[in-house]
């Protein structure tokens, strides 16, 4: 087994060892917890954070970010709204409709980083951000809006024995995107793109359309978490795209081994950084302690990812000195 391997294996253990005491403490503080409702309810949440978390994955991967996607969501989810209140029943047409809108706005920040050259996606997907807060709120008329149809609500709603059936299309899209990542020449390209820039252009790689892609694929994940959204609550609200979805999805991805740098992450890890950030959140309320604190929290954790993150680049950029110089001698 080479380094890297071995380097995933040990991030895999300590990810599953941070949810496992987590669920120990939860266990323990809360006869709650661990109930069969209670643990469906953790998977319903933890399939809205894994959506977002994919597209933030590959953004992340290419050392880029997509600050966009929590509002993104609630935007289709709107937009959805909007098509309902105005007489449009058709489930199907609604879901396209969502998922069509989502990958338009993730091509956008896609093409605004890589046609229009702006900086980093930092400002441009922040701006995007804001942009959709105030269409999501002009498409609803600043309101809540019900009466979604059954075929609309299914995604997030329905149950087969008790288990989401949200949860089950997250487990089908991670295990698609992990042979993506790891099985095919686009995987590679995505990682080579993040990890090592020059030596992407000397393969001949078009680095603008792997990143283009990648925050297309982050649009479309935004917009099918946008729809179970829906399923979850039974209805949109334009408030909520401020909602702090994309600090959820960004510390999912990098509990799970992704790292800003770029050219790091797997599907694996950012599963169980979503669960881990779920589980918080279930505790959160089960405990129910002040969205204030819950925010400090969340606050933290992210800062001991990064932490945690840029030791690991330290430590490896050390061991990569040692073995430069064991080799000149």
């Amino acid at each position: 087994m080479n380094n890297k391997k071995l380097g995933n294996l040990g991030q895999y253990l300590g990810t599953l060892g941070a949810l496992l005491i987590l669920g120990i403490i939860l266990t323990i503080a809360s006869d709650k917890f661990l109930t069969f409702s209670n643990l469906m309810s953790v998977l319903k949440q933890t399939s809205f954070t894994a959506l977002l978390s994919t597209g933030m994955l590959l953004c992340l991967i290419t050392a880029g970010i997509d600050l966009s996607v929590g509002a993104n969501a609630t935007f289709c989810a709107c937009v959805l709204g909007m098509l309902v209140k105005n007489g449009t029943t058709n489930p199907v047409l609604l879901i396209i409709v969502a998922l069509i809108a989502g990958t338009v706005i993730g091509i956008i920040n896609g093409s605004l980083l890589t046609r229009l050259h702006l900086p980093h996606p930092f400002v441009s997907t922040l701006g995007m951000k804001n942009f959709l807060w105030g269409a999501a709120l002009l498409v609803t008329g600043s309101q809540m809006i019900s009466g979604f149809p059954k075929g609309v609500m299914a995604l997030g709603s329905v149950t087969v024995g008790g288990f989401p059936v949200s949860f089950i299309v997250v487990i089908i899209i991670y295990v698609i995107m992990h042979i993506v990542l790891t099985r095919t020449a686009f995987g590679r390209s995505i990682y080579c793109a993040g990890g090592n820039p020059e030596a992407t252009r000397l393969s001949g790689i078009n680095s603008a359309n792997v990143l283009t892609m990648c925050y297309a694929i982050s649009g479309f994940m935004a917009g099918l978490a946008g729809i179970v959204s829906i399923g979850r609550s039974g209805i949109c609200n334009g408030a909520n795209a401020i909602q702090p979805y994309d600090t959820d999805a960004i510390a999912s991805c990098v509990l799970g081994g992704a790292s800003f740098m770029g050219g790091k992450g797997t599907m694996i890890g950012t599963m169980m950084g979503a669960l881990i950030i779920a589980t918080l959140r279930n505790g959160f309320t089960l405990l129910s302690i002040d969205s204030a604190v819950q925010n400090m929290v969340l606050g933290l954790v992210i800062i001991l990812a990064v932490l945690l993150d840029v030791m690991r680049e330290q430590s490896a950029a050390r061991a990569r000195r040692k073995e430069a110089a064991k080799a000149a001698k």
